[in-house]
């Protein structure tokens, strides 16, 4: 009984860092109606900085570096901690999501991930990769409590969060921009109308969620280190807890964030004990915070308010794909030819650009056609990845028949994740598929009883006795096996212009469109989902599965969650309504042809996840249907200028122009 007293205190420390991150969550969300998905990147930004002050006097700014004379106090650190995040506080409200405040739900979660995979690249390149050590700025001693010795800064921590939490309470409740922002959330138009400003209101928000969850992080990283990768995922069990909270509690927050951070300490505890099984030793603790978030959307997510807005803008357009077999050809020749005459570092970059293209091909059906915002992609591809070196090394399961089983599985496990969308969609189906990758992650990936960490091998792919091993003595990039990848990325990609010119490609469409009115017509949306979701799995599957074959063996962090964010990222750069899109993200996509192209030029390093995090949020912000559907309108412009060129006879300068031809309806379903 002691020892779970005693554990139990230590789960407060993460709470009160869950009840930072959670209030700060549910202010954004409550002033702009959008979930902040960088939220914990946010706070670990402005801990970086206090700790750094802290420890040698060096303000690091994201260009460039200011020096005290001297190490100033811890008091002088934190002021200059938390004026960082008010500074990152509005300029996130001006550049990032002021702007989409009035677009669709998507544009909004990918614009708050492309923050999120901004500030941690650019963590890692101005403060290392690595953990770092954060000095307490509380007291360290112990109490007895009921026979345990209680660590005393825990205590405290939560104690200031709960302080900090109520504040946030009296701001919303008896203060006129507060009961104006709550007031607005329920009805946007009605507070203009009182004389309300809802970017100010939203401003403010921003600035006080940057301010609380800074310093629950800056207490926070004296328990752990501080190190970007954990900090900015810590944001997925505090949207479990702003779920708990209804969107709308800040005393439920409370209570839910210091429930599952002693919950997740006593897992921990378990996990030591003999009798607890091996394979749940490892990952359990990020379970809890998807099987919460399950439970609250299966019970409540039809019920969650939602945040009256203005007005809205569409989903931008889909265009039916259409096979011309010359194009094609040209296409593909194309791609013959350059892996034919590329050096073995551009073949590899090549071949890795063909790699993602599928895999961002994945976010083309399940987000663009769909309408679904699913964020665990990269774990169904991790998971046939994995399924595949257990079946080419154990079971000596051949090629490709290994490739169709383990893509079979991933679509399996898709249409699990798939659901809760029976319910939900939108931001909450964002919050459940993130939630999931981030368990399937930790429990299985990092799960040494499932995936050995001596390294998971995966066998050499033949057919009809031709070896399509990516490598072979001193040759890393086989033309053989590039030649492969692009045959699968073709049928790929035929596959999804044959469901996406069919019926079933029209009813994804309905269903993007409106549920209740592709209902209305006859289609069964639930079924809709669940083909669409699986049908995504199974191209990410064999993404995944063609990643294995090029890396010849796995690790987790070849399918982490930011990985898959990343793909994210391009898939929606270059274009989420298309195939074409899907291509241009593969190459851009990391390790793909364009960062071989400019890692041999420049010293990319870290640079290049934060040239496609800022990347993402201007085409969110500015050109949505990305460079593939731009580069789309800007043809068809110029053949409307052409035809209206040559539709015009020669005459004089005084004679009536001629009327332009009425153009040809293009296959485009606006959604």
């Amino acid at each position: 009984m002691t020892t779970l007293l005693e554990f139990a205190a230590l789960g407060l420390g993460l709470g009160a860092v869950y009840i930072g991150l959670s209030t700060g969550l549910l202010l954004v969300y409550r002033a702009t109606g959008i979930i902040n998905f960088a939220q914990g990147a946010m706070a670990m930004w402005g801990a970086y900085v206090f700790a750094r002050v802290q420890d040698d006097g060096e303000l690091v700014l994201p260009i460039g570096t200011i020096w005290f004379p001297e190490p100033p106090g811890t008091a002088v650190a934190l002021l200059v901690g938390l004026a960082n995040a008010v500074v990152l506080g509005v300029l996130a409200h001006y550049l990032v999501f002021r702007p989409v405040r009035r677009a669709p739900a998507l544009a909004q979660v990918v614009v708050s991930i492309g923050l999120m995979v901004a500030l941690q690249a650019l963590a890692v390149i101005r403060f290392g990769p690595n953990s770092i050590q954060v000095e307490s700025i509380l007291p360290t001693g112990s109490i007895e409590l009921l026979g345990a010795t209680v660590p005393l800064r825990e205590l405290t921590m939560v104690a200031i969060m709960i302080v900090l939490a109520a504040a946030v309470w009296a701001y919303l409740r008896l203060t006129a921009s507060g009961r104006a922002t709550r007031a607005a959330s329920e009805n946007e138009r009605g507070a203009v109308l009182m004389g309300f400003s809802p970017d100010r209101l939203a401003l403010i928000a921003l600035v006080l969620a940057s301010l609380v969850s800074t310093m629950a992080v800056v207490m926070g990283g004296s328990l752990t280190g501080l190190s970007p990768a954990n900090y900015t995922l810590l944001v997925v069990p505090a949207l479990a807890v702003v779920l708990i909270a209804r969107l709308e509690s800040i005393g439920l927050a409370v209570a839910g964030a210091i429930g599952l951070g002693i919950i997740q300490s006593e897992l921990s505890l378990l996990a030591t004990r003999s009798w607890w099984p091996q394979w749940a030793q490892s990952g359990l603790d990020q379970v809890l915070p998807f099987l919460l978030v399950m439970i609250i959307l299966f019970a409540f997510g039809k019920r969650l308010p939602a945040r009256g807005s203005l007005q809205s803008v569409r989903l931008p357009d889909v265009v039916v794909p259409r096979f011309v077999p010359w194009k094609a050809a040209l296409l593909v020749g194309i791609a013959v030819a350059c892996l034919v005459f590329f050096t073995p570092s551009y073949r590899f970059g090549l071949t890795t650009s063909l790699i993602i293209a599928i895999l961002a091909l994945s976010y083309v059906v399940i987000t663009g056609y769909l309408g679904q915002i699913s964020l665990a992609q990269s774990a169904f591809a991790g998971a046939a990845g994995f399924a595949l070196s257990k079946l080419t090394t154990a079971w000596d399961v051949p090629f490709p028949i290994a490739i169709v089983v383990c893509a079979t599985l991933a679509a399996a496990l898709g249409m699990l994740v798939a659901l809760p969308a029976f319910r939900i969609r939108g931001v909450q189906l964002a919050i459940v598929t993130i939630a999931a990758a981030l368990a399937i992650e930790r429990f299985v990936f990092d799960n040494y009883s499932l995936t050995p960490p001596t390294g998971n091998p995966i066998g050499r792919p033949t057919l009809f006795g031709i070896d399509f091993a990516i490598r072979e003595g001193r040759n890393l990039a086989r033309l053989e096996f590039s030649l492969m990848v692009l045959a699968i990325l073709v049928l790929m990609v035929l596959l999804f212009v044959r469901i996406a010119r069919g019926d079933t490609g029209r009813a994804f469409l309905a269903v993007r469109a409106n549920e209740r009115a592709a209902a209305s017509v006859g289609i069964d949306v639930r079924r809709t989902k669940l083909i669409g979701f699986g049908l995504s799995a199974f191209i990410a599957g064999v993404a995944g599965c063609l990643i294995g074959y090029s890396r010849g063996e796995l690790s987790a962090e070849s399918f982490s969650v930011v990985v898959g964010l990343s793909v994210l990222a391009v898939a929606y750069l270059g274009g989420i309504t298309s195939f074409g899109g899907a291509l241009v993200a593969g190459v851009l996509g990391p390790l793909g042809l364009v960062y071989t192209a400019l890692h041999s030029v420049f010293d990319m390093g870290n640079a290049y996840p934060l040239i496609t995090g800022i990347g993402l949020i201007l085409t969110a912000v500015l050109n949505p249907s990305g460079i593939a559907g731009e580069t789309r309108h800007q043809v068809e412009w110029v053949k409307r200028k052409l035809r209206s060129g040559r539709a015009a006879p020669p005459a004089a300068a005084d004679a009536a122009p001629a009327p332009v031809p009425a153009e040809k309806p293009r296959e485009t379903t606006g959604v």
